[in-house]
Parts: structure tokens; sequence; C-alpha cells
């Protein structure tokens, strides 16, 4: 379309469409561009989806997108940014940079490895932590905490996924990693899985919820759950009670604000129909983005 297009290596994470939903579509199983940016915003929209896709699969015909319009890390609300620069080795989930009072920085999930996109991150400020969701995103965890000098926390539950992580985070009960910042222990998608929860404003939920374009509302892919649908169902009513936030910020999945009310009458919908699921093969295509 105008010189751009979706390559073949596009495995359908969602990623680009969540930066440009305008300008970039699904078809069988795919991405596709839909039309050419018509103004400096839609081009800006549509580079952020450039540089975030996993596998470089946005590009121009007429040779490289432009790197001076990489906007990573991009900015979300006052207190998060998005890294971009997904990667294929966490199936291209976003991460984050949370911003804390302290002017230091906590990293969740991880971006893509590079030397020189982590000095771009830690130019942002100190980065005391990074935090894993859970196993599927794990794979450049101890790379980035080494290069920060941060310690990398995980779930007892994943703890094979980074057995060298310096903090384990045991049992169900929710722990305070630092000033303002909660672990909330959800197993379901994994056996390990936490959402991290920030100043009752952010929830970072990893795979284990996220918000649905499809559905208007938030969800559960419960045709991509590694270890019990069941289980994330008992983790989400013990735990939808318990969490007052206005963002939803997932690895996989859409991002959405609303109001902490509202969320939290969201929060115990969803609770209620997770717990009418029952299991069911594994089915990446059934996830309804």
């Amino acid at each position: 379309m105008d010189g751009w297009y979706v390559d073949e290596r596009c495995f359908n994470c969602d990623v680009a469409r969540q930066l440009a939903p305008d300008l970039i579509g699904e078809a069988e199983g795919k991405s596709q561009i839909l039309r050419p940016p018509h103004d400096e915003k839609e081009t800006r929209d549509l580079h952020a989806a450039v540089f975030a896709c996993p596998t470089r699969s946005i590009r121009p015909s007429s040779g490289q997108p432009d790197r001076r319009l990489d906007p990573f890390p991009m900015a979300l609300d006052s207190g998060v940014l998005l890294c971009g620069h997904n990667s294929k080795h966490t199936a291209g989930a976003n991460s984050y940079l949370l911003l804390r009072p302290s002017r230091t920085v906590m990293m969740i999930d991880t971006p893509r490895w590079s030397r020189e996109l982590a000095e771009r991150y830690a130019a942002v400020g100190p980065i005391t932590d990074v935090l894993l969701t859970h196993r599927d995103h794990a794979a450049h965890g101890r790379r980035y905490a080494d290069h920060f000098g941060a310690r990398l926390w995980i779930h007892e539950g994943d703890l094979d996924a980074a057995p060298d992580a310096d903090q384990v985070i045991r049992g169900l009960e929710p722990l305070e990693i630092g000033e303002g910042v909660t672990a909330h222990p959800l197993p379901g998608h994994t056996r390990g899985s936490v959402l991290y929860l920030a100043d009752d404003r952010y929830c970072f939920s990893g795979d284990s919820f996220y918000w649905s374009r499809t559905t208007g509302d938030l969800d559960v892919a419960d045709s991509v759950t590694w270890y019990s649908i069941e289980e994330l169902a008992t983790s989400l009513a013990r735990t939808a009670g318990l969490l007052r936030f206005e963002w939803v910020l997932p690895g996989h999945g859409d991002r959405r604000r609303l109001s902490a009310d509202e969320m939290c009458r969201r929060m115990e919908a969803l609770a209620e129909r997770t717990r009418r699921l029952r299991p069911r093969p594994v089915d990446f295509t059934a996830v309804r983005w």
C-alpha cells in the first residue's frame, strides 16, 4: 500500500495493530497495511508499529524505515513508558518502564536485547529492578538486569525459566517489592504468573488478562493457557477485589485506561466470566485481539 507492506515473517502478535489501528488490520491470520498515513501523526503511528514489530515485518518497499522516527521508549502516561522493540523470543510481548518517585525506574518484562537499546532505556533513569511476569517473557531478563546492575524478579512457579533470578516471589500472598509496587501471584496462564500493581494506577498483567478490541472489555486468552484456566479463574476470584488501578498494561493484547471504579467493576465481571470457562486445546488463532 503506497510502498508499505507486511512481509511473510509476521506471526500475528497484534503489536502493530495496537499502535496503528487505523492503518494496520488483520487478514487471514496476519497483519496487513490498510492504507498509507495521511498526516504527521499517522506517520508517527506507523513508525511506532515498525519499530515495535518483533519480526520487523512492516517495511517500505523503497528501503529501510526512517530511524529518526523511532519513538521508543514512548510515554503512555506520566509514570509509564512503552519500551517497543518487541522480541521474537518473548512471542512479541510488550514491555514497560515504570518511573518511580525516587527518580529510579523498574522494567517490566523485556524488549529485544541490544546494548544500544539497553543504554537508551537506562538514559530514562537508573533501572533498579527487572520484573518478569512469567516464564514466556524471561528470555532477556538476565542480560538486561546485568547491564543495569538491577535485581531480576520471578515467581517460584516459573523459576526454571530464570533460575539465576535475584529475587524469588513465593506462594500466593501479595508482596510489596518497592514503595508503591506490589506483586500479586496469579497462577493460571502459567504456574508462576504474576501481575505487578503500582501506585493504585498501573496494572502490569503479563498474559493473565488484557484489553480486547474485539469484545471492548477485559478478557483472558483462554485458548492460550499453558497451566490451567480453572486456576486462573480461582486467581482472579481471589485477587479482583484487591486490585485498584486505572491502566491495564498487558504483555499480549491491548492497553486501556478507565476510571479505577470502572476497572474494579470490569475485573469482578471478568472473574465471573472466567469461572465459567473450561479447558480447551491451545489455539493461537482463537485469541480475541
